[in-house]
């Protein structure tokens, strides 16, 4: 094993001094120690996700298909961005997929070399080619997209697939950027594992499956999708903002726990809306589980980020760091964050190492509410004393 060899070359006291040694060996154990929790966690994550996707839970099966697309390989200029939907009653799975747009058709046919001038003549596709070549490219797309996600759907979850292609591109009568969708075809599963794909014409078969599209793709004129992906969740509720009735003498550690869910809404929501993202608040529950919700449109540090708030004046530990984890991992998505009045333990910080899970407590949040010109404060002495008389703990 690595981690053996790395213990067998490190210097003995014929080299260095036996106290450095013994240094050097606590080290490795330590750092071995780590890496061993950090795999069973990482291990135990992907199990868990493994026997939900065997029992057909839908996010599972969401989750899995999106590894299936997102793993095929193209060209640096394809986007490869798409958003699925599973209904686990009609075993339908919706595919919104962005499409590359026709600047990423190679337009050079050759490249010559003129000795006599001694430079190199590059001669070009005419447009009549590439529009061709760029039609031919996304009814491929379209037919590899739909061929990939049911030669994997091992545990047969999937009845039909709706894929939707969709292009950015200019709009030349506004100068401003468009996304539409140029292509739509449903696809049951029987009929498509009976096409040999390797025989077809790309184009027949699109059509054949009464697949929607102008003749000409390149065009980019936009047609309504077969189905499309209903972007509510109905877990989300109306939000109402908080942080304007704050100031600097208010207590945080003691306010409505509701209250509490929809300020932190508040002020993510100025964080993430900068960069053209959003912040949903779910229904209270108070059940440890999703408090809101934010879409990061950032193709690099961006996705489905899970926000959860604890209105705390007791010291957070590990346990709602690991229910965090797992809702995180159930949810699909990319990051958790967790806020708090209070603090974390040193267990809660050691389990969030290395994971997707940001931790921020009373200090982080008050920093936070700052930046956007909110004062308040945080007393958790004064607060466990007010909540008690109220009778309420956490």
């Amino acid at each position: 094993m690595e981690w053996n060899k790395q213990k067998d070359e490190i210097p003995h006291t014929n080299e260095r001094n036996q106290k450095q040694y013994e240094h050097d060996s606590l080290k490795w154990e330590t750092d071995y120690e780590i890496f061993k929790k950090n795999q069973t966690e990482k291990n135990r994550a992907v199990d868990l996700r493994e026997q939900e996707y065997k029992s057909k839970n839908p996010e599972a099966i969401t989750d899995y298909c999106d590894m299936v697309l997102s793993n095929s390989e193209y060209p640096d200029c394809f986007p490869q961005e798409l958003e699925l939907e599973y209904n686990p009653q009609t075993k339908i799975l919706i595919v919104d997929y962005a499409m590359p747009a026709i600047e990423c058709i190679p337009k050079i046919r050759e490249v010559k070399y003129v000795q006599s001038r001694d430079v190199f003549s590059e001669v070009f596709l005419n447009d009549a080619t590439v529009n061709k070549l760029y039609d031919d490219l996304l009814y491929q797309i379209t037919l590899r997209s739909i061929h990939e996600l049911f030669e994997a759907d091992v545990i047969e979850a999937l009845d039909a697939i709706v894929f939707n292609g969709w292009v950015r591109s200019i709009d030349t009568s506004t100068g401003k950027e468009v996304n539409a969708c140029i292509l739509s075809v449903q696809a049951g599963r029987k009929e498509f594992l009976e096409i040999n794909l390797a025989q077809i014409d790309p184009k027949a078969c699109f059509k054949k499956l009464k697949g929607i599209g102008s003749a000409q793709l390149h065009g980019l004129s936009p047609i309504a999708p077969v189905l499309t992906i209903n972007r509510e969740d109905k877990r989300f509720v109306a939000a109402y903002d908080v942080a304007d009735r704050l100031d600097g003498s208010y207590n945080l550690a003691v306010m409505d726990w509701q209250d509490f869910e929809n300020l932190i809404r508040e002020v993510f929501e100025k964080e993430f809306t900068q960069g053209g993202g959003e912040v949903k608040i779910t229904q209270a529950s108070r059940d440890g589980g999703v408090d809101a919700v934010a879409f990061d449109p950032d193709p690099i540090r961006g996705g489905k980020i899970v926000i959860q708030a604890k209105r705390y004046t007791n010291t957070v530990g590990v346990s709602a760091v690991r229910d965090l984890y797992g809702t995180v991992i159930n949810e699909g998505a990319t990051k958790g964050i967790l806020v708090t009045t209070a603090d974390y333990g040193p267990d809660a910080y050691s389990f969030a190492k290395d994971k997707p899970l940001t931790l921020l407590n009373g200090n982080n949040l008050l920093h936070l509410l700052g930046k956007y010109g909110h004062k308040a404060r945080i007393d958790l002495k004064e607060a466990k004393k007010i909540l008690g008389d109220m009778g309420t703990t956490n």
